[in-house]
Order: C-alpha cells, then structure tokens, then sequence
C-alpha cells in the first residue's frame, strides 16, 4: 500500500484542506481544562479525552435514555442545503427526546429565496432565540463561516459540509466500532469507496486515529483516491480491495458521491461492483468476526451487495440507531446547563 472568491450563497469558496483552527474563537474547544465546546465544526482538534466523554454519553443515552426536560427551553434549528434522511431525521429526534422546541428551516419558503443573505437569515433566528443551528451545506467550511458570526449564545453544529467534514457521523461510526471491540488499537480498519470527495472518510478517519487506531487503509480507484497524501496523514492507500481486506476488522464502505464529480468521473457500476463491490467472497478474506459500516444512503449492487448489506456482520442499521444517541450527546454536550 501506498502510504477570495465568492460562491453562489456570496460568501467565500473554501478549500478541502480547510481546518477549524483557521476559524479562531470559532473552534471547536476542547474540555481538558475544563473549558466547555460552543460549536461542533469538525474532530480535527478534538482531543481523546472530550471525544471519548461524547461517546460515553452516548452510550448512556442509548441504553439508559436521558431527562427528557435536560433542553427544556432552548431552541434547535435544522438549515439543510443538501437532501438528508438520517442526519436531519435524527437531530430532531435527538433534540426533542431532550425535550428542546426543534424546528425544520424550509428553504423554498424562506426569505433566502428572495436574495436574502444567510448571515442576515443567522442573525434574524438569534433574534429570535436560537440556541442550536445544524447546518449542512454544499460548500466547505460554511457552517465555521456561519459560527465566525454568530451571536455569542448560539452554537452551531455541522451536519456536513462539501467535502470537508461530517462530525457526528465520524462519531457515531466511532461509537459503532466502539460498542463491539474496545481495543481500538488492535483494529485493522478499511475504508473503501470514493475516498476523495467523502466527508465521511476524513471524519471517520480523523476520529479513529485519535481514538487510537493505527491501521487505516483506504481504498479506491485511482480517481477516488485522496489528491494527496496529506488529505489523510495517518493512513495507507490502495487499489486493491482484496489486498485491502486481508485481515481487516472493520470495512467502512462509501457511495460514489455522483454530485461532486464530473460525469466523464463515474464509473460503469458493473465494473465498480466486480473491483470495489463487497459481497460475499470479498468479506470471507476479512476476519470471521469483522464488521461491516455503511453511513448511506446504500447503492445496492454497486459499493454493497445485499447479501451483506443484510447479513449477520452488517453494522448499518445500529449506526442509524447510535446517530441519534450520537446527536443527543452533542447536543446535551453545548446546550445544557452544567450541573
């Protein structure tokens, strides 16, 4: 293995490489010194210690639930740019099984459709008495630009933006993982699919690192692979899936992300499938025991056969399951007030 502008929205065009520290106060903090997180943008500088005490409670939140009067009182707003099922779905369910006032923006009826600009649309809700905004936008970087402004009171939680970062998906793959093998050091993990445009890859890999994980290999076609090895520092690259799975016990699998390439980019899906599709006799060179991740939305028989989609080693169905614990710890984490 192979070891400004401005944008439609009028804001700035932001590049992959784009990390939170650039965003100053915007950052995600830390608690090692006991200082509480205001926004979550990304894992990049999030220390062992605070992602594991998110992941703890989550796990709590799971099994033993949580006071359904913990947000009793403040207000969670979804901005969505992008189409979503799972996270949109789950941030409301999160937020009002915590009992806070959850609300859907609805874009095509908003005054943005009108040229209203979206930081004047950020500062008409904090008027209002926002507490929460989940963002999800197209563009990388956005929902940090949105953080940089926002009023003093108001956290802002990515949901995905461009392909940057999708945070609560890294922690809740994390807490999947997690929930069957502790030894997060011991694992042997691939992620294969479209590397390159995946939001889901750096966060993935960015929150398995940091948790202790030492073997990552990604693997794609050459396309699909990361631009530069400084995409993904830590981790090892490959065409080969059935060289990749040697071992492995955990394979994360990943759509082709069609939106965010360029038509002469997408491949033939049956010649996908017959390099890159897990089935069956691909999973067998993985261990017995290893254990199978999608985030979605799953093409059937292009990246995942349906066999193992639905198998006994599939993961998929408690990783929709643990985004909302996931999301409710996060929530929980920048809303309530401490004890």
């Amino acid at each position: 293995m192979d070891g400004g502008c401005k944008g439609r929205s009028g804001l700035p065009n932001f590049k992959t490489s784009i990390t939170a520290d650039r965003f100053g106060d915007a950052a995600i903090r830390d608690d090692r010194k006991g200082i509480s997180m205001r926004h979550l943008l990304t894992l990049e500088e999030l220390e062992r210690t605070a992602l594991t005490r998110l992941l703890d409670r989550a796990e709590r939140f799971r099994t033993e639930g949580a006071p359904r009067e913990l947000l009793a009182g403040r207000t969670v707003l979804t901005l969505f740019f992008e189409p979503s099922t799972r996270t949109r779905t789950s941030f409301v369910l999160a937020s009002k099984r915590l009992g806070a006032d959850t609300l859907n923006f609805n874009l095509s009826h908003s005054s943005t459709s009108k040229g209203e600009s979206l930081l004047d649309t950020l500062h008409t809700l904090e008027a209002m008495g926002l507490d929460a905004l989940v963002v999800r936008h197209n563009e990388n970087g956005m929902p940090a630009y949105l953080a940089q402004h926002a009023n003093s009171h108001v956290s802002i939680i990515n949901a995905g933006d461009g392909t940057h970062a999708h945070p609560t998906q890294g922690l809740l793959d994390a807490l999947t993982i997690r929930q069957r093998r502790r030894d997060l050091e011991n694992l042997h993990v691939v992620i294969c699919g479209d590397i390159r445009h995946s939001r889901v890859a750096r966060s993935d890999a960015r929150a398995l690192h940091t948790l202790g994980v030492r073997d990552i290999r990604l693997c794609a076609p050459r396309a699909m692979l990361p631009e530069s090895p400084d995409d993904f520092p830590d981790c090892a690259s490959t065409e080969d899936f059935d060289a990749a799975l040697a071992g492995a016990d955990v394979v994360i699998m990943l759509r082709i992300q069609r939106e965010r390439m360029a038509a002469a980019q997408f491949p033939e899906a049956a010649d996908y499938h017959a390099r890159y599709g897990l089935d069956t006799r691909r999973l067998a060179l993985a261990k017995p025991d290893c254990q199978v991740l999608h985030p979605g939305p799953i093409n059937r028989g292009i990246e995942i056969a349906p066999e193992v989609a639905d198998g006994a080693q599939s993961r998929i169905l408690d990783q929709v399951a643990n985004g909302v614990a996931t999301r409710m710890a996060v929530l929980a984490e920048l809303l309530a007030t401490p004890a």
